[in-house]
């Protein structure tokens, strides 16, 4: 593999994935479905539908949770993996999925006017009370 290529998978090894290009940075998702969904907030990173790839995935399962987007996990263990929005160029991956290190950093948090009453947010990222960013977000290669 390439500094530019990564691989990850789900707890159980059922499903798992490969990209071959850069990863964006992280976003933290603290919507509802999110929430409702990790247990916590989401840390996702993305990739274009071109770079990615499939390596095993008899037991990807897909949730369509709006009529926006759809939520990808392993139908074995349970495992949390993609966030996909209909018409969108690629696809989000929950950033715990990647083997080893990443070299990724952290860009924002998103939808924190659904966030947990439990914890706080003091990291210093720039924060979006609904995932509308007046600065962009950094997009995948």
């Amino acid at each position: 593999m390439t500094d530019n290529t990564h691989s990850g998978g789900c707890l159980c090894g059922a499903v798992r994935y490969q990209v071959a290009g850069p990863l964006r940075p992280v976003v933290f998702c603290h919507c509802t479905q999110c929430r409702r969904n990790t247990g916590h907030f989401m840390a996702a990173t993305a990739a274009r539908h071109r770079a990615f790839r499939l390596l095993a995935s008899e037991e990807l399962r897909w949730y369509d949770s709006s009529d926006a987007a759809r939520r990808g996990f392993c139908g074995r263990c349970g495992s949390t993996l993609f966030w996909q929005a209909v018409g969108r160029d690629y696809i989000s991956i929950a950033a715990g999925t990647l083997d080893g290190a990443a070299g990724l950093s952290s860009a924002c948090h998103i939808h924190v006017a659904d966030k947990g009453d439990y914890y706080s947010i003091e990291d210093g990222l720039p924060q979006s009370a609904d995932g509308n960013f007046s600065v962009a977000i950094p997009a995948c290669g």
